[in-house]
């Protein structure tokens, strides 16, 4: 009987069965940020213990920092007390620390892949519910809480429990404007919010099989917001192409082994699955949230849902949904006015998301009274897209170009919404109050969709916005994560 690669990679990981049934994991790498990190640290103190393997673990900031400005002190006092204690606290354990400054520095969820660190086979942690976005390289990768980040740098393991597979198999080619983004949205919604409890994603079929290596990260970022706690893609030749040359990347004879064993770590073709969906890519159309989590979405030429067509047991959610929007059951989304119109966040900041974008804005202008974002991911990001002239492109039409960070996806910087404005946002996240503001409201979508909402001024459909460049015949999502 065929394994899963869940199923090799948990295997080959084990440590030891613990009483109560959890696996201590070994955690081939930890990736630390400054918001979850300081508490763990503090622990670790007053244990009196050292990190175990501080080789296998980076550090970075990028939630905190603001995009305008990096002068130091942070204007917020919190943020730069967070940012002095990772700085501290790498320096004291010796390990690898991408601070302000390091040409290295961005998203975690960026850098870790754009420097090598991230590779197929492995076991990977990070204080962050975004971490399943390794999984498209073929690991397995789990966003963890506080205590947890204590755990792995006391002990470089993990007490899980194991997860049953879920098979999501797409298949067919995309249609026009339809992007990753597009297909996770459309995924969620199908499978809810919940539908992935206890249950680790593969993401596989033709679809998948056509995606670059930024689409698998867009699918696997948005894993957890489906309730699953991993999501992953089976290591190809484009993840091998996509990492061959990177910093971290095996080199020489190294690499050919390397290869060999990425390759025998993919779920064999007899593999038995716990659960197996089928998509057809076909379907899908750009896909738009109207509510208050990533389930309630739809397509973006359909209606806001009615009573009749929502379970029972959702309809209190839904209604709350109605309620904090401000949206009208059976009405179109289309149409509804646009305060912000964000395009970053570890969901879709990669180059491609950005040269995708400015392959469609040129020659449209921003609406007036939309305020208009786009953020890198990292500094290799903004030096590459500055190398290609994109950021002039940006600002001919209207968009601010700002420094990489986490910026507006959860407002733990300056760029944060105010009163009930409404975002256009390519984040992973459209919870009350997300965006900074406790009215503020969020609409999720991909990147050349948010572009679309800037221009008109309102939610809108990007195959008309952009008739010109999108057309209406097969897919032109040109490597957009």
């Amino acid at each position: 009987m065929g394994r899963s690669l869940y199923r090799k990679v948990w295997d080959a990981h084990t440590v030891t069965t613990l009483a109560d049934g959890r696996t201590q994991l070994f955690i081939g790498l930890h990736l630390v940020h400054e918001v979850t990190s300081p508490q763990a640290f503090a622990a670790l103190d007053e244990l009196g213990l050292a990190v175990a393997y501080p080789q296998r673990t980076f550090a970075t900031v990028d939630h905190i920092v603001p995009t305008d400005t990096l002068a130091r002190p942070l204007a917020d006092s919190l943020a730069e007390g967070m940012l002095a204690a990772l700085e501290a606290n790498t320096a004291r354990h010796g390990i690898a620390y991408f601070g302000v400054g390091d040409a290295r520095q961005g998203i975690v969820h960026v850098i870790g892949p754009e420097l090598g660190l991230t590779q197929p086979g492995m076991t990977i942690c990070c204080g962050d519910s975004h971490t399943s976005t390794h999984g498209a390289f073929g690991a397995l990768a789990f966003g963890i809480g506080t205590s947890q980040v204590r755990d792995v740098l006391a002990t470089q393991t993990l007490a899980l429990e194991p997860l049953k597979v879920r098979r999501v198999q797409i298949d067919g080619a995309l249609g026009a404007g339809v992007y990753a983004k597009d297909v996770i949205l459309h995924v969620i919604r199908t499978l809810g919010v919940k539908g992935g409890v206890g249950f680790a994603y593969e993401f596989a079929g033709s679809t998948v099989d056509a995606m670059s290596m930024e689409e698998r990260m867009t699918l696997c970022n948005m894993s957890i917001e489906g309730g699953a706690r991993v999501g992953y893609c089976n290591p190809d030749a484009t993840t091998f192409a996509w990492l061959r040359g990177r910093a971290h990347a095996p080199t020489g004879t190294a690499w050919d082994a390397a290869v060999g064993a990425w390759e025998a770590v993919a779920s064999d073709a007899d593999a038995v699955y716990d659960d197996v969906v089928h998509v057809d890519a076909a379907a899908i159309r750009p896909t738009v949230t109207w509510g208050i989590n990533p389930g309630q979405a739809m397509g973006i030429d359909e209606a806001i849902p009615t009573a009749s067509d929502v379970p029972a047991s959702e309809r209190g959610t839904w209604q709350d949904a109605l309620d904090y929007m401000g949206v009208t059951a059976g009405a179109p989304i289309a149409g509804t006015r646009v305060d912000v119109a964000f395009i970053g966040s570890c969901t879709n900041s990669r180059l491609s998301d950005l040269r995708e974008v400015a392959r469609h804005v040129q020659g449209h202008k921003v609406r007036d009274g939309v305020t208009a974002l786009v953020v890198p991911g990292s500094w290799d990001v903004a030096r590459q897209a500055e190398a290609e002239g994109l950021p002039a492109i940006f600002e001919a039409a209207g968009f601010q170009w700002r420094q990489p960070g986490c910026s507006m996806c959860l407002a733990m910087n300056p760029d944060k919404l105010v009163g009930d404005q409404l975002c256009a946002s390519s984040s992973n996240r459209n919870f009350k109050g997300r965006q900074g503001s406790a009215r503020g409201r969020t609409v999720l979508m991909s990147p050349v969709m948010v572009a679309a909402a800037a221009i008109a001024g309102e939610v809108a459909d990007a195959r008309s916005v952009f008739a010109g460049s999108l057309g209406d015949g097969a897919s032109t999502r040109g490597g957009e994560a």
